[in-house]
């Protein structure tokens, strides 16, 4: 602490030499004069350091005991100020400085989003900057509270946000929603439909009264599971229970075959760079931006447009809210191209592969596969042909409430 205060007040280093330089220093004690740092060169020569205000004191003193006192060096913030008297224009800019560091610790420079896994930061940033939390805006006069649930109610993939300010620096604490279990409608009767041709070869009924049995053929359409359920009627009854309607659920796994066809031509427009280029150059700082082209007016048709951005950062990756842009526009022409055939027919195959992937779903398998491609008037045609082993079945509703029953009806004679 003394430390800090030496170096507010100032402070000068003496080398006093003389023949008896330890009647200086009772002289020093004597006349209230506080020195430190005390260290002897040698018998006739002592260094020693003393306040500011206490400097012009020390060669009167040793005058008296008839020795020297030579000032060696000066510091603290007074000496540093000093160096400032006639230099106007340093010491405004030390003073702008200064008021600049106050005035700009008050605006956000950086904003920090953390917690969110699903929700992309781009569409947080977004929202909040819609609110009024961006780069460049005035910390102080924020109210984040109401920020936070106006972006809650915005964003409904989250749960909860916090906006603190720190500084220059805004942190974004977001936690998002867990996903809603699928709640099953119990209430409203349905079928088991077939969604695909096939030969069932598993079925699994859970509700319903299954129409199928496996090894049978069914088209696409047809009811597998019904949702109308007779009841079975006590021995020697000679009424019919009647049926009652239920939400039919189920899987069915069949064998399928899928046919599918994806085209393409073999000649394309493809763009071919003519070698003209304009660069441009821009400074985005606090969020706008300062343009310097070269050139202006440059047409967007007939150019591609390369953006490279350079953002600053300060030592331990803290980023600032100051950025290079270099904007390139190449100027191009579009002539035909004749595509490679076995590219365009590898394309294609990746494209049905995927395709068929997705209609069988997460619980099918593809169990073979097969390609087939033709050309004709320049176009290139390629057939997919798959057997697979897929589950079937689709719930379809119906009007009727689950639990209704029809009236029993007498039983036919015989």
């Amino acid at each position: 602490m003394q430390a800090i205060i030496n170096f507010l007040r100032g402070s000068v280093l003496f080398t006093v030499t003389g023949a008896f330089p330890e009647r200086f220093l009772n002289l020093c004690a004597q006349r209230g004069v506080g020195f430190w740092d005390l260290e002897w060169l040698d018998e006739h020569s002592l260094r020693l350091r003393v306040a500011r205000g206490d400097a012009k004191r020390v060669g009167e003193l040793a005058e008296k005991v008839m020795c020297e006192a030579s000032a060696q060096r000066r510091a603290g913030i007074p000496f540093f100020l000093a160096g400032f008297r006639r230099r106007y224009a340093l010491l405004l800019g030390l003073a702008l400085s200064i008021a600049a560091v106050c005035v700009l610790s008050r605006f956000i420079l950086t904003i920090e989003v953390s917690g969110n896994e699903k929700v992309p930061t781009a569409a947080i940033l977004t929202e909040l900057s819609r609110q009024g939390v961006r780069v460049g805006a005035y910390g102080p006069g924020l109210d984040v509270r109401r920020i936070s649930q106006e972006a809650l109610i915005r964003l409904e993939d989250l749960a909860w946000m916090s906006v603190n300010l720190h500084g220059t620096r805004a942190e974004v604490l977001v936690r998002e929603k867990l996903p809603t279990p699928e709640l099953r409608d119990e209430t409203t009767p349905a079928h088991v439909i077939s969604a695909a041709t096939g030969i069932i070869t598993h079925m699994e009924v859970l509700e319903g009264q299954p129409s199928f049995q496996e090894g049978d053929t069914v088209l696409e359409g047809e009811v597998l599971i019904s949702g109308v359920v007779d009841l079975k009627e006590p021995k020697y009854a000679t009424v019919d229970a009647g049926q009652r309607l239920v939400h039919a659920r189920g899987n069915i796994y069949a064998r399928t075959w899928r046919t599918l066809e994806a085209e393409i031509p073999l000649e394309a427009q493809v763009k071919a760079y003519t070698g003209e280029k304009e660069t441009g150059w821009s400074l985005i700082l606090l969020g706008h931006s300062v343009n310097f082209f070269g050139k202006t007016g440059i047409p967007m048709d007939g150019y591609d447009k390369i953006s490279t951005t350079r953002v600053f950062t300060l030592p331990g990756g803290r980023v600032m809210p100051l950025a290079l842009r270099k904007t390139e526009y190449r100027a191009y022409e579009t002539v035909p191209a004749a595509l490679d055939p076995d590219a365009a027919q590898a394309m294609l195959e990746e494209q049905l592969a995927d395709r068929l992937e997705k209609l069988v779903g997460e619980d099918g398998e593809v169990v073979q596969l097969s390609f087939a491609a033709r050309e004709a008037e320049g176009i290139l045609t390629v057939t997919a042909k798959a057997e697979c082993r897929e589950q079937i079945g689709r719930e379809v509703t119906f009007e009727g409430t689950v639990g209704e029953t029809t009236p029993a009806q007498p039983l036919p004679a015989g």
